[in-house]
């Protein structure tokens, strides 16, 4: 009988020092963040964010609401003539996850917080995943620092980047639950879902969750081939209760914003024929594709071109950014153009009309991203080579129609959204992350062999061996990509759409070559910066494998290559040149104009700027606007801009309540409109028409200080009659942006007309404090039949959505704290064989 040999027993690792690699990569994307962000944390900065600004205008009478009255303002007058807050500002008491928001970002300030936790999010999916820390941190800064990302928070998409950070907390949830442990992963999808869910930028999580489902897919199939269907079933099911609590936390806003789509622009209309093109033309009927949704041409207006895909590698193939800066070095300057004008130049000549920069992904995450599809298991390889696949082809739009037309018109909600650029970040998640776990596969410990024969040197591990030879194919198709772009660029011509213009403003021959030149310069010297780095990148692996670098050091030049890549290309679209001194309430100066309007203190009145109207918000922070700033205004109003108000259509004006008018002009910047019928009047006749374009149609024709139309196959109980308007008279008493008060004298009984958006899902009538049906006229306005007699009228928006959807999210969010207690409890007690915590296996060993 064989002895028996005591095996000695390993004392498990402290928790405190099993923490220590974390806190300190925590540490590090802090200060990555403050760093990139130091005029904002060192100097006390803003970012001068477009978008951000237009919100503070179009919020500015909500908050304001809130703040003086303690609750929450769920309409505003502010912006196109009067809209629900539910996509401007609304807050839902219910929905507790902002309390995890704010404990997650540290307290830091905006737009800072958003790349912290783009890093954070980051490193938490690829330490579940099983990397070590320092690999971890490699991915976490290609993932946080895709110049797409730093991009959208110049332009203010502030929602659009919280979405993108929280990404990977749904895929490190979706890829524990399948692949490790059901609960764990459960907890931290439902997390990472609902706080991606809370931010509220529907369009990148549908892009998310068409990532996630490429990777149900082939778990399914994977399952059905092992026999695990049962098992997989199960875990799917916890998947979906995640889904649901997620939703329900947000459940308030969900509700409210899917009650409004249906009446916003991003729903179809229900005028038949299309907007004239010119004042006075007949609209054309619509062809069957149009008016289900967003339209395909707006839709697909930003849509990536294909050769603009090699991006991804080379930033500046089509000379970046639409405006970029050119040195005193450049072309440009040595052909004498003045050196004011070198600071913003049109370097770029790709499709696109506009762009804030490219989507690039870094040469050395290109080359690990390729590295991976050698290297990486085949089930998670093909997870997201597909989804990498997708995504570009989505992001081509208009530019493969045979594709996307099909997709625009099939995929479920999908005609919702526009700019189909945007499906380059299910890339800007899979190639990274692709990316590190190739990383991974190379970067591990490896015991040294001795020598086969004294004086010889020891072979490689076997492990080494195999990979050496992929680690050289990856960087030499990375690096040839590059070699082929090069030689391509001296077939380009390198015009632009842009030339034209140019050329009419007094560009000669020579200054137009001269930035042709630029361009081609621009696109020939990202080349060689690329060749650079991955040359860089798999020198590291390779002598990493050949064992002449160890681990530790070989992933710190991997995260410092990664950094420095991305860093230096950031710069170029998020510079010092976008932070200002002023902060963004002192943007908010009123002009000459809003001063002379400021000095009428009635309760309720609009104006329009002719200055770029329905594009700006800053007449919204000082005034009742009839225009404003927003993606989603109401279709009906949407409508009233194109057919009537943008063709000047003054007595639609002047049933709006359009008092003043901002003219632009310095010698007389504000005109007062005479014919404004206020905010309320009786109306001597109703007329009946039989369709919405015909309502359309009359308004060219009323006269709506004594006439009102209504829509008798929308309001069948409405007849046409006239009434007698002597001595009845009508006047708002007191303001508030949802509750209105109005006194009114009738004479005789007769038919109010308010200069009022109508929106169904909410208003409500009362006369003498009972409640009473109202119904719509002049195609967007509110009508009030009242009786004769002295009344008191009341309108208040009540909205049933806000009050059951708010309940639902409070007791959802009650369970997600419980949901998240549990899940720290369960991995602080549950531990592996080894006596390791349960992050410690990888998920994809």
């Amino acid at each position: 009988m064989a002895a028996v040999v005591p095996v000695a027993s390993v004392s498990p690792v402290p928790l405190w020092r099993r923490a220590v690699p974390h806190v300190l990569a925590v540490l590090f994307f802090v200060l990555l963040a403050c760093l990139y962000f130091s005029p904002i944390v060192f100097d006390g900065k803003t970012l001068a964010q477009h978008d951000i600004t237009q919100f503070q205008g179009g919020a500015h009478e909500a908050q304001q609401y809130a703040a003086v009255m303690g609750k929450e303002a769920l309409w505003t007058n502010s912006m196109f003539s009067g809209m629900p807050t539910y996509l401007i500002s609304l807050h839902f008491p219910g929905d507790w996850s902002g309390y995890l928001q704010k404990a997650l970002t540290l307290g830091l300030p905006a737009v800072v917080a958003n790349l912290f936790l783009a890093l954070l999010c980051g490193y938490i999916l690829l330490v579940a995943l099983g990397l070590r820390p320092l690999v971890a941190v490699a991915g976490a800064v290609a993932l946080g620092f895709s110049s797409y990302n730093l991009a959208i928070l110049a332009a203010g998409h502030n929602t659009k980047s919280m979405a993108l950070a929280y990404a990977p907390l749904v895929l490190g949830g979706l890829l524990v639950t399948y692949r490790r442990d059901k609960w764990l992963g459960a907890v931290l999808f439902a997390v990472g879902l609902t706080l991606n869910v809370h931010v509220n930028h529907l369009q990148i999580t549908y892009y998310l969750l068409l990532l996630a489902a490429i990777f149900v897919v082939i778990e399914l199939v994977a399952a059905a081939r092992a026999g695990r269907l049962p098992e997989f079933a199960k875990r799917t099911a916890l998947l979906g209760l995640g889904a649901a609590l997620a939703v329900g936390v947000s459940f308030g806003r969900l509700y409210t914003t899917a009650e409004y789509s249906k009446y916003s622009n991003r729903g179809p209309s229900e005028l038949k024929s299309l907007a004239p093109t010119a004042p006075g033309q007949a609209p054309a009927p619509k062809t069957e594709d149009e008016g289900t949704g967003v339209d395909r041409d707006y839709a697909f207006q930003y849509s990536y071109g294909v050769g603009e895909t090699i991006t991804l590698l080379i930033p500046n193939f089509y000379g970046g950014a639409s405006s970029m800066p050119l040195g005193t070095s450049s072309n440009l300057a040595k052909a004498g153009l003045p050196q004011e004008y070198l600071a913003s130049m049109p370097t770029y000549w790709g499709q696109q009309s506009y762009t804030a920069g490219p989507v690039y992904m870094g040469a050395v995450v290109c080359f690990l991203f390729i590295l991976g599809l050698f290297v990486v298991e085949k089930r998670t390889r093909y997870w997201l080579l597909a989804g990498t696949i997708l995504s570009i082809l989505l992001a081509w739009g208009k530019n493969f129609e045979t594709f996307n037309y099909l997709i625009f018109d099939l995929l479920p909600g999908y005609n919702k959204f526009r700019a189909v650029s945007m499906a380059l970040v299910i890339a800007q998640l899979a190639m990274p992350i692709l990316g590190a776990l190739a990383l991974s596969r190379v970067l591990r410990p490896r015991a040294p062999l001795a020598p086969t024969l004294p004086g010889t040197k020891a072979p490689l591990p076997a492990d080494a061996s195999a990979l050496l030879p992929k680690v050289l194919y990856a960087g030499a198709i990375t690096a040839g990509l590059c070699g082929l772009a090069y030689i391509a660029s001296f077939s380009f011509d390198f015009a632009a759409p842009i030339d034209g213009e140019l050329t009419k403003q007094g560009f000669t021959p020579e200054l137009l070559s001269a930035l042709r030149a630029d361009r081609a310069d621009l696109l020939r010297n990202d080349v060689w910066r690329g060749l650079l780095f991955i040359g860089a990148a798999l020198g590291v692996l390779y002598f990493h494998l050949k064992g002449q670098l160890k681990v530790v050091p070989a992933a710190a030049i991997m995260v410092l290559l990664v950094l420095v890549d991305l860093w230096g290309v950031d710069k170029r679209y998020l510079g010092e040149n976008k932070f200002q001194s002023q902060t963004i309430a002192e943007e908010f100066q009123p002009t000459a104009a809003d001063q002379m309007i400021l000095q009428d203190k009635g309760l309720s009145y609009r104006v329009l700027n002719m200055q770029n109207p329905f594009n700006e918000a800053q007449t919204s922070y000082f005034h009742k606007s009839i225009g404003g700033y927003h993606g989603a205004k109401l279709r009906r109003y949407q409508d009233l801009i194109e057919r009537q108000i943008s063709t000047g259509n003054q007595q639609v004006l002047n049933m709006l309540n359009m008092r003043y008018l901002i003219t632009g002009d310095a010698k007389q910047p504000v005109q007062r409109n005479p014919g404004a019928l206020g905010n309320a009047w009786f109306v001597s006749s109703l007329k009946t028409v039989a369709s919405p374009d015909a309502e359309m149609a009359a308004l060219s024709a009323i006269s709506p200080a004594t006439e009102a139309v209504v829509d008798a196959s929308k309001f069948p109980q409405q007849k046409a009659a006239t009434y007698d308007i002597a001595g009845s008279s009508i006047s708002l008493a007191s303001y508030s942006p949802d509750v209105l008060k109005y006194r009114a004298t009738a004479a005789h009984d007769g038919l109010a007309v308010f200069s009022e958006i109508y929106y169904a899902d909410g208003w409500q009538a009362y006369l003498d404090g009972k409640p009473v049906p109202h119904f719509r006229v002049d195609y967007v306005l509110r009508a009030l039949p009242v009786p004769a007699g002295s009344h008191t009228i009341e309108f208040k928006f009540e909205p049933k959505a806000y009050a059951v959807g708010n309940g639902v999210s409070l007791a959802a969010s009650v369970v997600l704290l419980l949901v998240l207690v549990g899940g720290i409890v369960y991995v602080v007690r549950r531990k592996e064989r080894s006596g390791d915590e349960l992050l410690d296996a990888p998920v994809l060993a």
